[in-house]
């Protein structure tokens, strides 16, 4: 279909009912999924007439904090309005996503952060011969990045794509849902997007392919990864990556309005490892960030306390264990589920049984603060 007539197929029952399909998927016995589907032909026949007429207004936000242990503040649409995102996702993505550079892993189909990782190794292996030859990476992060997104200058970057006004009403109708927190103070247009809404993670690829660009293309650097608002570059010249890092923060400001975060945003030895995407990576393997211990650990606790069910907490051992097994990480996954055992779960579930017979050697005495075994781990 033409770019100039895509919000006919974005709004049709079809599209709808496949959207509503991906939005309650995970989510089939929360009540207000059961609500909707109860009466779902009506309730997509109403939400199709809404679209249809321009008269769609999508539900204020739900706005809450998230301690996991970093803050963070989440926003949940409603549940008609994740529909709505998912319609507009299935019929835009494809037309920006071929245009998307090769090594912008985040919420793409298949790619994701171990394909990132892999490609991280290749660039490694590459720049250093093997490790062989002495480099360098410029490990970046945009300060602020969701919360500082121009409406404007996204919308400007949208319509070099979309020639239909009716789609670009309804991204707008969806971006000026937003947390007051996120308006612009002293400008004259809106800023920020939600974290929690899929259009605001696809949304980010579209604005920062503009930096992509920038970086491949004007300083032509070879290897470079972006992950979300993360990205690297590796090169044998720590000079070279001193110019970039200073012509990529111009770039932000004049063109996008943002900025690399002065703190995160460092010139290092690859000897030193990298902090990318979970793991401190090293050539010969790779470790799991200190925060990504203390969150496994912090739901433990919340356990202890009764702040989430047994059920919490196995569900999310399993999700962080399925993570935690690509780094070099045995003897602190075992210390875990030692920990998960000493919070007395009364029916301890398969996925600790996978780890737990794994070796019949006593586990490890690794004190709390102290996981990160510093390269002295098994591998998987």
């Amino acid at each position: 279909m033409e770019n100039n007539n895509l919000y006919s197929e974005i709004i049709s029952i079809k599209n709808l009912f496949l959207a509503y399909k991906k939005a309650r998927k995970g989510k089939t016995k929360k009540k207000y999924v059961i609500e909707f589907q109860s009466n779902l032909r009506e309730n997509l026949i109403k939400l199709n007439k809404e679209l249809k007429n321009q008269t769609y207004s999508p539900e204020p936000l739900v706005v809450f904090i998230l301690r996991d242990p970093k803050t963070r503040k989440i926003s949940k649409s409603a549940f008609p309005d994740r529909i709505v995102h998912h319609a507009l996702h299935r019929v835009i993505e494809p037309v920006f996503d071929k245009s998307f550079i090769f090594d912008s892993c985040a919420n793409r189909k298949g790619k994701g952060n171990l394909f990132a990782i892999n490609i991280f190794y290749q660039f490694f292996g590459k720049v250093t011969q093997n490790n062989t030859h002495k480099a360098y990476c410029l490990k970046a992060d945009i300060k602020h990045y969701f919360e500082e997104v121009s409406h404007e200058i996204l919308i400007s970057i949208l319509e070099k794509k979309i020639k239909d006004n009716k789609v670009i009403w309804l991204i707008k109708q969806i971006l000026n849902n937003t947390p007051n927190s996120f308006k612009g103070r002293q400008t004259s247009f809106c800023k920020g997007m939600p974290l929690g809404n899929l259009t605001s993670q696809f949304f980010a690829n579209v604005y920062l392919n503009e930096l992509d660009y920038f970086v491949k293309h004007f300083l032509k650097a070879k290897y470079y990864i972006r992950y979300v608002d993360d990205f690297v570059i590796l090169h044998n010249s720590k000079e070279k990556l001193e110019i970039w890092k200073a012509e990529i923060d111009k770039f932000l400001r004049e063109n996008l309005k943002l900025e690399l975060h002065s703190q995160k945003s460092k010139i290092i030895h690859l000897s030193r490892g990298i902090d990318f995407v979970g793991f401190r990576n090293y050539w010969h393997y790779k470790l799991l960030r200190k925060k990504n211990i203390r969150k496994i650990l912090f739901r433990i606790e919340q356990y202890k306390e009764g702040k989430i069910s047994k059920e919490k907490l196995l569900e999310s051992f399993k999700g962080w264990n399925a993570y935690a097994k690509w780094a070099n990480s045995y003897g602190v996954r075992r210390e875990i589920v030692r920990k998960i055992y000493s919070a007395k779960l009364n029916s301890p579930m398969h996925v600790f049984r996978k780890i737990r017979d794994l070796s019949q050697k006593p586990l490890p005495r690794i004190e709390l603060g102290t996981f990160v075994l510093r390269g002295q781990c098994s591998t998987n």
